[in-house]
């Protein structure tokens, strides 16, 4: 199992593979350059496809390679026609596949173990297969949960408890015997019940926590990823799950801290048998204030300071090309516009930044939660398009709400707020949105890229 003895050009491919992964890793920090980043990724996993086609010892070479094509123009053809509403699902997506190349390459080293395979190589692919298939199951769940195919509410019954807590110790029972006689049936109950494990952390997470757990899937794969590295002697690998494994876990303390959720809270509720909060759905009934866009065009038009809120409804809509055309007319008025990016706001963390990025906004007029906040005191209007938890005054009035204590736009503090929604249903969190019903509040129902259309072509009259 160990890639010991490999040739010298190898190793100083490998090398030279591992410090660009470094540096793409720094690059992807700053979204000017993360394109850049990306492609340096593609370029090191296309270096290492060659290397291991040319030099290592493949049996079934047209199979491999086959096999790389159709994956390969599978992934080109998603990334370029999927949309920015869908990319949480998408990214949950290639976690899922991740983790499953991570399994059942482990489920192979396995199989072809000895009792002479050095013992720390064995314990390191069990983690590895179990990793890999927990990170696969959570995140189809995810997925499924994401694209409503299964219970957009956290599930809970006092049975999950148990039989996660069994599964847990059914992986560390199992993996003991496996360091002296690996067998392939070992390896394959391991990764079964991986996959128990992984669907069972998922399923009573409350909809706000899902933010959470997708960066701390993509970590477990990450972990999954090294440790194959380390059991097959491959640098390039090592390194390149260390970072994702690393970066997966910064996110995730990043995420829970900003939604002041404790990480601790959020990883044991499938052990305490109950979901996490998920708010009571359905609007309460409240006066609301209608408006029209030639009307809501005036309030923006000869305003000083205007505050944009994007939120998941925004990308569902496809509008943001059509935001940032309002945002340059309103600036163009002289109007200050900036856009309040919360670390949250969509489905997946960054999600709304990389829309905006998308959309050419200008960096910045981009801002953080903190922030905008603090400048709140000299803006006359917030616009919220196609948000809702991220404005949601409960989050620091009402202790019993799931969004409680996480940090949000405090839009109820300015006297003008201007929201455009589909409709007033409660949003992810599944609670009502206060900020809808009071009296500053004006409301322009609709779908987001027509209300965004209109209110352009108002603005462009005044």
């Amino acid at each position: 199992m160990s890639g010991a003895g490999l040739p010298t050009w190898v190793q100083a491919v490998a090398l030279v593979c591992a410090l660009a992964l470094v540096v793409a890793l720094k690059v992807l920090t700053h979204p000017r350059t993360a394109r850049t980043g990306n492609l340096v990724v593609a370029g090191v996993a296309a270096v290492a496809l060659v290397v291991t086609l040319l030099h290592g010892d493949l049996d079934h070479r047209p199979v491999v390679v086959g096999a790389l094509l159709v994956g390969g123009l599978g992934g080109l053809a998603a990334g370029r026609t999927v949309p920015m509403a869908l990319v949480p699902q998408a990214v949950a997506a290639l976690v899922a596949a991740g983790g499953a190349a991570v399994a059942l390459t482990a489920v192979v080293l396995l199989e072809q173990a000895t009792p002479l395979t050095p013992p720390v190589d064995v314990l390191v692919t069990v983690l590895a297969a179990v990793a890999g298939s927990l990170a696969l199951a959570g995140s189809l769940v995810l997925v499924g949960r994401l694209r409503g195919v299964l219970p957009t509410r956290p599930v809970s019954s006092p049975v999950l408890p148990v039989v996660l807590a069994l599964a847990v110790l059914a992986v560390v029972v199992l993996a003991v015997p496996t360091r002296d006689d690996p067998a392939t049936w070992q390896a394959l109950v391991l990764v079964l019940l991986g996959l128990v494990v992984g669907a069972l952390l998922v399923l009573p997470l409350a909809s706000v926590d899902l933010s959470v757990a997708l960066p701390l899937l993509n970590a477990v794969a990450g972990v999954g990823v090294a440790a194959l590295g380390y059991a097959l002697g491959s640098l390039v690998l090592l390194v390149a799950g260390a970072l994702v494994a690393a970066t997966g876990a910064v996110i995730t303390a990043l995420v829970a801290t900003a939604m002041a959720r404790p990480l601790g809270t959020v990883l044991l509720t499938g052990l305490r048998g109950r979901p996490t909060p998920g708010g009571r759905g359905g609007p309460r009934a409240r006066s609301e204030r209608a408006a029209r866009a030639e009307d809501v065009a005036i309030v923006l038009g000869y305003a000083e300071r205007v505050v944009v809120v994007p939120g998941y409804g925004l990308a569902m809509a496809r509008a943001h090309h059509t935001l940032r055309e309002l945002g340059d007319a309103l600036t163009a008025r002289g109007v200050d516009v900036v856009y309040a990016v919360h670390p949250v706001a969509g489905r997946v963390p960054g999600h709304m930044g990389t829309l905006l990025d998308e959309a050419e906004v200008p960096r910045e007029q981009v801002v953080g939660v903190d922030r905008v906040n603090a400048g709140l005191v000299r803006t006359d209007v917030v616009l919220v398009v196609g948000a809702n938890d991220v404005v949601n005054p409960a989050a620091r009035t009402t202790p019993s709400a799931p969004v409680y204590g996480m940090t949000v736009v405090n839009a109820d503090e300015v006297a003008t707020v201007v929201v455009l929604k589909r409709s007033t249903r409660p949003g992810y969190a599944g609670i009502d949105n206060e900020l809808l019903h009071r009296g500053g509040t004006t409301l322009l129902l609709g779908d987001l890229r027509a209300s965004l259309a209109r209110l352009l072509v108002a603005v462009n009259r005044l």
